[in-house]
């Protein structure tokens, strides 16, 4: 599947479309293997061997003084890093003239060996405020995906979260895996770009063996790269590195604000560590029940639900691309997908046509959040121009969502979302299983089904094998977490949230319901949200169970 939170894609996407205008011709002239040397070499190698997924782990407090005593050295931020992917300065300073810090914690590889090798966690944070009401701590965040990086999307959308840090010191970082945390890449730029613009549904025998090459192309470059990181890339032991993080920071609880995958995220720690929870939410919930399959179902009827309140929304202009009839807006949309299959479109850079998965990708971007459709309808509009059609904003759009830069380089984003979603899942699927439910997936979403029924391959041939079917959350014991869902959400459907809170237990979780479009309700605006969830962060204050805004 696609991420599930790509706000790191959102802090580029307004410079991308409206740098898009601005391409060139000008494409990387090596042959794609910057990124990872050893991946290029792995279309000649055999795959690595699988590896038992790692246990448990060692408990917080077992680790050596030497991880638990340790005070990371912070320092003014440089530029984001290629890996990190945003082609962007130093995040700087806030309004009131407080300067962002970077640091690294060492954390276990694995935590079943606490004194063996280390990897280096990146974090970020900005100092509580220095008027304001009593500082509670840090407020740890993660964005999502997984893949996303939190050392550029904090600084990007801190604004957003000035309110919170009235009482806390605002604090994100790069999961293991991702940008400048050992961050995985798992093909070279220019071979990236050709696996993001293949055909990304099969219709014949030659086009399935071709997709399947391709994953297997990709899963051997990952495992070719980095054998001895994969097996360690689990969201368990990203949240056994957020615990040793609250030690570290000095907070005796994690108060925690996990968006989209960030919710899983923040529900694995809830389990692992139920006495340690502080002050949790988890906005945007992803069902932590559902299977691989089931979840990208999910996902096919949550993005057909927000492109048909675009269509609504579009079709009360009478310049809509797509037309005034909503209907007949997605059958000219999938007719564009149609056309594009079989005759890629030209945009301003002659050397990147856009194909249909790279149109596909810039169609699901522009659905994580309202704000995004303008982009989207000029975008088709361009696409659509009978005399001139031009692919060049559905382009920006889809590299957006893969984690391209304008310089043509790919951050982690989408090798780190299949190598922690690999070893967290243990179900590997085939095509039996793909084409036995195709009709299903067509019948969610006529536009996203397919294809998100192809994604369930993603893992197939993966090298390590992953730790479970699904993820352990229920919380005991836990301080009330609340949770906060979308009724229009496309990537998290509504009805994770409820199956969150039965999971983590009914006497542990309160939901808000957000009744409104978008991936997130925090980040809509909408007072009735804002007001809840900064009393209960800065407060303490438990929503009322069933408290519906709107």
């Amino acid at each position: 599947m696609r991420p599930a939170r790509n706000r790191t894609a959102r802090t580029v996407l307004a410079a991308a479309v409206a740098g898009a205008v601005l391409l060139t011709a000008c494409t990387d002239g090596g042959d794609g293997g910057e990124g990872n040397p050893a991946a290029d070499a792995a279309e000649q190698a055999g795959p690595t061997a699988n590896a038992d997924p790692p246990g448990e782990g060692t408990d917080t407090a077992d680790l050596p003084q030497s991880l638990t005593g340790q005070r990371p050295e912070w320092s003014e931020c440089g530029a984001p890093s290629p890996e990190q992917g945003a082609d962007a300065p130093a995040p700087g300073t806030l309004p009131d003239g407080t300067a962002w810090e970077c640091a690294t914690l060492e954390v276990p590889l694995d935590y079943t060996d606490p004194g063996g090798e280390t990897i280096g966690i990146a974090m970020i944070r900005a100092r509580a405020a220095e008027e304001g009401g009593e500082r509670i701590g840090s407020l740890l965040f993660n964005f999502g995906g997984p893949g996303g990086s939190g050392v550029i999307t904090l600084p990007a959308f801190a604004e957003e979260y000035a309110t919170l840090r009235e009482r806390y010191d605002l604090v994100s970082f790069d999961p293991r895996g991702v940008g400048g945390s050992s961050g995985v890449k798992c093909l070279g730029d220019e071979r990236l770009d050709d696996y993001f613009a293949a055909e990304p549904v099969p219709d014949s025998e030659a086009e399935e063996r071709e997709l399947l090459s391709r994953i297997e192309r990709f899963a051997d470059g990952c495992g070719t790269g980095y054998p001895g990181l994969l097996p360690h890339l689990t969201t368990t032991n990203t949240a056994r590195d957020m615990d040793l993080m609250r030690e570290v920071l000095g907070d005796d609880r994690l108060h925690y604000f996990g968006i989209s995958y960030g919710t899983l995220l923040g529900g694995v720690y809830a389990h692992l560590f139920p006495d340690r929870v502080g002050r949790a939410l988890l906005d945007a919930v992803v069902d932590p029940t559902r299977t691989d399959a089931e979840s990208a179902l999910g996902q096919a009827g949550g993005f057909q639900t927000a492109l048909e309140a675009y269509l609504e929304d579009c079709a009360q202009d009478d310049n809509c691309p797509l037309g005034t009839d909503p209907e007949e807006g997605e059958q000219r949309l999938t007719g564009l997908l149609d056309t594009l299959e079989k005759d890629p479109m030209p945009t301003q850079n002659p050397e990147r046509p856009l194909t249909e998965a790279l149109a596909w990708s810039g169609i699901a971007q522009s659905l994580y959040s309202q704000d995004f459709w303008p982009f989207l309808t000029q975008g088709l509009e361009d696409a659509l121009d009978p005399d001139d059609p031009d692919g060049t904003i559905l382009l920006a759009l889809g590299d957006a969502m893969n984690g391209r830069a304008a310089d043509g380089t790919y951050s982690t984003l989408q090798s780190a979302f299949l190598a922690i979603n690999c070893a967290d899942s243990s179900l590997r699927y085939d095509t039996g299983d793909v084409t036995g439910r195709l009709a299903e997936f067509r019948a969610a979403s006529p536009v996203f089904g397919p294809v998100l029924a192809w994604s369930m391959l993603s893992c197939t041939g993966w090298p390590v094998d992953g730790q479970r079917p699904h993820p352990e959350v229920a919380a005991e014991g836990s301080a009330p977490i609340l949770l906060m869902g979308t009724t229009g959400d496309p990537a998290t459907p509504y009805e994770g949230t409820e199956r969150m809170r039965d999971a983590l237990g009914e006497d542990v979780a309160v939901v808000l319901t957000y009744e409104g479009e978008g991936h997130g309700a925090y980040s809509s605006g909408n007072a009735c949200v804002l007001d809840a969830a900064n009393a209960y962060l800065l407060e303490g204050t438990v929503p009322e169970p069933g408290l519906t805004c709107g």
